[in-house]
């Protein structure tokens, strides 16, 4: 089997898929060197910094660069050829030994690069997979995609409220739901609360001192917020990345600025900048009503409930958030939960179709 100096694999990638990854690990494995140039479209819904920040992460023994090609697609047309191949050879100037395609272009393209055209896997037997099927149904498509794709699609449900109003039990009961619902949804994440955990070690290290200390001897500090925040934030990204295509969340760094509220009396600039990161979809706000206190020790009292909803409430509305208010008995709120989450995944995910192609074909550099 041939091998070569310097290979080069162009597409899309919108978004990758195992197929990209076969035709890119294949590629290679026969290159001293391999080339992976991600093309995008500014019409296209997934950047390209996304796009090449994933191939750069999945494919870290290749040179992963990206280009903006805004040049409409018409394979019989030696001038928009030109202008492709153009936009081509600024992004990859060096001398290029050998093309790697799935696609019929695959040929020309390699004529024009001065390059040996390597087909592989034209029929997708392999990996059945394309990015027009991952674009249309990304749940069906969601074993064929890496765990970066995974967590930049999935669909991130928080649950927050005050103390004692039920979070920790509803984002349980959310995750088990839609696991019950089989298939892919099995692997369905409920990302815990690291606030919990945090103010646990708190107590414990208070009382590694002082052995009779109690929650209400504890002292929290401006900077500890970020740091939760931050947490939180790496424990939803992980989950994210091994998860279904919904995960739910106990908490988030968005209502960690609430409670830097709480404690410190003012906004945490540092805590809203983990927050403005964040990319969940839809908050569940769990109201205190009807819902009886209990004190576990590490809770502040049930005084401070109401306050603690109306500003959950005020914020999410003033920064636009998607949001449900949970009420009534448990099972009443589950099923609203339920419901208000059933519509978010029914919209979809809205990728917008790259442009089209004339003159029949496939288009450059889509892999279909």
């Amino acid at each position: 089997m041939k091998r070569y100096g310097h290979g080069l694999v162009l597409g899309k990638f919108y978004p990758p898929h195992a197929g990209h990854h076969h035709l890119v690990r294949t590629a290679r494995e026969r290159c001293e060197r391999l080339t992976v140039l991600v093309c995008a479209s500014s019409v296209e819904t997934l950047t390209l910094d996304e796009r090449v920040a994933w191939m750069r992460e999945i494919h870290p023994d290749a040179l992963v660069v990206g280009a903006v090609d805004d040049i409409p697609v018409d394979l019989h047309d030696p001038d928009v050829w030109a202008a492709h191949m153009a936009v081509f050879r600024s992004a990859v100037p060096e001398p290029v030994d050998a093309v790697f395609t799935s696609e019929p272009y695959g040929e020309e393209l390699g004529r024009r690069f001065g390059a040996d055209s390597v087909c592989v896997d034209p029929d997708r037997t392999l990996f059945p997979v394309s990015g027009t099927a991952v674009r249309k149904d990304p749940v069906g498509s969601w074993d064929f995609l890496e765990p970066p794709v995974r967590a930049a699609l999935t669909r991130r449900v928080v649950v927050l409220g005050a103390e004692s109003t039920g979070t920790t039990t509803m984002a349980g009961a959310l995750a088990e739901h839609y696991r019950a619902r089989g298939g892919v949804w099995a692997r369905t994440r409920c990302v815990p609360e690291f606030g919990r955990e945090f103010s646990e070690l708190k107590l414990a290290e208070l009382r590694a001192l002082r052995p009779e200390a109690t929650w209400e001897d504890v002292t929290f500090h401006s900077e500890d917020f970020p740091l939760i925040a931050l947490r939180q934030a790496e424990l939803e990204e992980e989950a994210a990345r091994a998860g279904s295509p919904v995960l739910f969340c106990d908490t988030d760094a968005f209502a960690t600025t609430i409670w830097h509220e709480r404690y410190m009396g003012t906004a945490s600039p540092a805590t809203g900048e983990v927050a403005a990161r964040g990319r969940q979809h839809l908050w569940l706000l769990t109201d205190h009503r009807g819902v009886a206190f209990e004190d576990d020790g590490l809770r502040d009292g049930e005084h401070l409930r109401p306050w603690m909803t109306a500003r959950f409430h005020t914020q999410l509305a003033h920064t636009g958030r998607r949001t449900a208010v949970l009420t009534g008995p448990h099972e009443e709120r589950l099923a609203a939960a339920v419901a208000a989450v059933d519509a978010l995944l029914a919209e979809g995910w809205d990728l917008a179709d790259p442009p089209p192609t004339f003159g029949g074909g496939t288009p450059i550099p889509e892999r279909r």
